[in-house]
């Protein structure tokens, strides 16, 4: 079969699917008409239209926690079910579809390609400053979603243009580039947003403003600055060893310590910007049985946002529009489906600033959640649960004493059970219309300041070596804000790698244990205040956090179950719900007190189908995402020989449908 034949025959199977995504979605088509007439884009409001209707950010929605369950999956936070990332072999390469679809970058290009001529020739109405603005957004939105393709695949196309419907051409543009290219394309992309961007929106916090074009280029320089690092020299990186790029990319050469120092300056530019100009929301510092009216807990569980320094970008809701989500019915009612893990948890300091192992930390135990609570980070004590903490401010019991948290149902269906014990209570709202059904109205933050702070203290340190003046002062005032000793330096020296490697992915980079220990308490820093946001597998990936789980399984655990917490689940007779695993002619609902005292979510089920029951592993393939293999037959010289797509395959994955990684 001759290569047009093949792309005709494939052409015509392709327009025909309903769920196609590939290079020619975007591609082979021009806008819809209902969406870009001839006569639209020529007015600030058509611009302020186009651009909110491509956000796409990640926000509370439907059924579940919301983005506070963006971090189930990982060492920080679980659901009742395992995730086949942590399963070798089971996560596969897809036949169709997959991240691998360029219909937003399409849509991008072309309000681009069509608006900047109009607007360099002054034929677009309204408010000047406002068109100049809605362009911005658009800049930010393209480099967003390119940056969610360096995040899946690393190299990627870069298409700045919309293309003729010409198969030669086509092709041509699917051809990778590095990533380290991609991610100055999408620095290009933020500063030229930056400069178009109003400091204060149109439409305030709703709508995207120059500080959160900052602080997300802050994230995107950090993000490609640390990849490199930890990854150089692999296959994961342009040039490394067995990099598939090798022979495919043309006019292709790196300096890979100079690109390091190019991004890292980047992200502390960009994040000093920021950090420089935006104030830390305060922190009245409750024990959180009622944190209604703590600025720092409200900030996430508010209506309105506006009102919060730190909130760059958020998303309002509007139950009687139908906009709406239940959030609450999950953190206020129930665990949600997901829980903090143990090794989470243990990884909070206390407010002296010391790790809990260490002598004189005054740890108070884990016979109880409110033990472990004690004297602990605030940001712990905030936003975990404890039974007996208040639920409702408007709503009493029939004899007018308070709804309180009772304990945690570890016994539950999975759709509200609460499966480490340890539960999450980042966007409580105190209000009972919010946890009812289908009410939920609590804004959805997409982007907060505190990330700055962070992203500044860890660029700066890992370029200059050292903690400097500016990471001094974001540091003291992150940990002033959570309640902990402000002199870091307690930490650092009290910190024992071994014990923390225990809790905490985070404790190695390219599978070995960090000998700084400063660079590992900034890391720490990062998982603590970012707690249920979402951040956490982003930092795993590009620190390189996960090459000794091939070698050494991770078995999630969760609070002391078989101690003196066993007797919440006693019957009204006093005999024991609770069934471990491996007991004779029963179902098990708990993991056995043989295996641990700390209760196993993935060791109730001891059966040859749970893949996860002797921990989760890991293979370096598993960093980026696997291409479908549609897309490659789209773009093959030879339909029989995929590799004479000028796509390569990520390393480590296959070019066969339906197959786990190779190594």
């Amino acid at each position: 079969m001759n290569r047009k034949t093949t792309y005709s025959i494939y052409a015509v199977i392709l327009l025909l699917a309903v769920a196609f995504t590939s290079c020619n979605e975007y591609l082979d088509r021009e806008p819809l008409s209902n969406v870009t007439p001839n006569d639209y884009l020529w007015h600030e409001a058509d611009l302020a239209a186009y651009t909110i209707n491509r956000y796409n950010f990640p926000t509370h929605g439907g059924w579940g926690p919301g983005t506070f369950s963006r971090d189930n999956h990982t060492d920080n936070q679980v659901t009742s079910e395992y995730n086949n990332r942590w399963v070798p072999g089971e996560y596969r390469v897809p036949q169709s579809g997959g991240s691998w679809g360029f219909s937003n970058i399409r849509q991008y290009n072309y309000f681009l390609e069509t608006v900047l001529p109009r607007w360099k020739a002054g034929e677009i109405g309204g408010n000047a400053d406002n068109v100049k603005h809605y362009i911005g957004e658009m800049y930010f939105l393209r480099a967003y979603e390119y940056f969610n393709k360096v995040q899946a695949f690393g190299d990627f196309p870069i298409v700045k243009n919309t293309l003729t419907d010409q198969i030669d051409e086509l092709v041509l543009a699917s051809k990778r580039r590095p990533r380290n290219e991609v991610a100055r394309f999408i620095i290009s992309d933020l500063d030229s947003a930056i400069v178009l961007l109003k400091e204060n929106s149109p439409y305030g916090t709703n709508r995207i403003s120059k500080n959160a074009a900052l602080l997300f280029k802050s994230r995107v320089a950090l993000h490609e600055a640390t990849w490199l690092k930890y990854h150089k020299g692999t296959a994961q990186v342009p040039g490394g060893s067995g990099w598939p790029g090798n022979g495919k990319v043309d006019n292709f050469s790196i300096n890979i310590d100079s690109e390091i120092e190019y991004f890292l300056g980047e992200a502390m530019e960009a994040a000093e910007t920021v950090a420089d100009n935006v104030p830390l929301v305060e922190n009245t510092m409750d024990d959180g049985y009622n944190s209604s009216e703590n600025p720092y807990a409200a900030m996430f569980a508010n209506e309105d946002m506006s009102g919060y320094s730190e909130v760059l970008l958020w998303r309002a809701y509007d139950p009687s529009q139908g906009i709406n989500h239940n959030v609450n019915h999950y953190v206020n009612k129930n665990g949600g489906n997901t829980g903090y893990t143990r090794g989470f948890v243990d990884n909070f300091l206390m407010s002296n600033g010391l790790p809990i192992y260490a002598a004189q930390s005054g740890f108070a135990g884990d016979d109880s959640i409110q033990m472990v609570k004690t004297d602990r980070d605030n940001r712990l004590q905030l936003f975990m649960k404890s039974p007996g903490d208040l639920r409702y401010t408007d709503k009493t019991n029939v004899d007018g004493t308070p709804v309180v948290e009772g304990y945690p149902d570890i016994l539950g269906i999975s759709e509200v059970r609460y499966v480490t014990g340890y539960a999450i209570k980042k966007g409580f709202s105190y209000l009972e219309a919010q946890s009812e059904g289908s009410a939920g109205s609590i804004g959805s933050i997409v982007f907060r300041a505190t990330e700055a702070y962070l992203n500044y203290i860890e660029a700066s340190y890992l370029k200059e070596g050292h903690i400097n003046g500016k990471a001094d002062q974001y540091w003291k005032a992150i940990r002033a804000r959570a309640g902990v000793n402000i002199d870091y330096d307690i930490t650092v020296n009290a910190t024992e790698m071994t014990e923390e490697a225990k809790n905490d992915f985070a404790a190695y980079s390219a599978g070995q244990l960090l000998t700084d220990k400063t660079l590992y308490n900034i890391r720490r820093e990062r998982r603590c205040e970012l707690i249920a946001e979402g951040m956490r597998m982003f930092d795993l990936k590009r620190w390189r956090a996960l090459d000794q789980l091939k070698a050494n399984p991770y078995i999630v655990e969760g609070f002391k179950l078989w101690g003196p917490m066993k007797d919440w689940y006693n019957d009204e007779d006093g005999v024991s719900r609770l069934i471990g695993a491996g007991t004779p002619d029963q179902t098990p609902n708990v993991s056995s007190a043989d295996d641990s005292q700390y209760i196993r979510p993935y060791r109730i089920n001891l059966n040859n189908s749970n893949l996860v029951r002797d921990g989760y592993r890991w293979t370096a393939a598993h960093y980026l995402e696997p291409i479908a293999i549609q897309h490659f037959i789209i773009t093959a010289e030879n339909s029989s020989d995929l590799s004479t797509s000028v796509i390569y395959q990520n390393p480590g994955w296959p070019l066969e449908a339906n197959s786990g990684a190779l190594d």
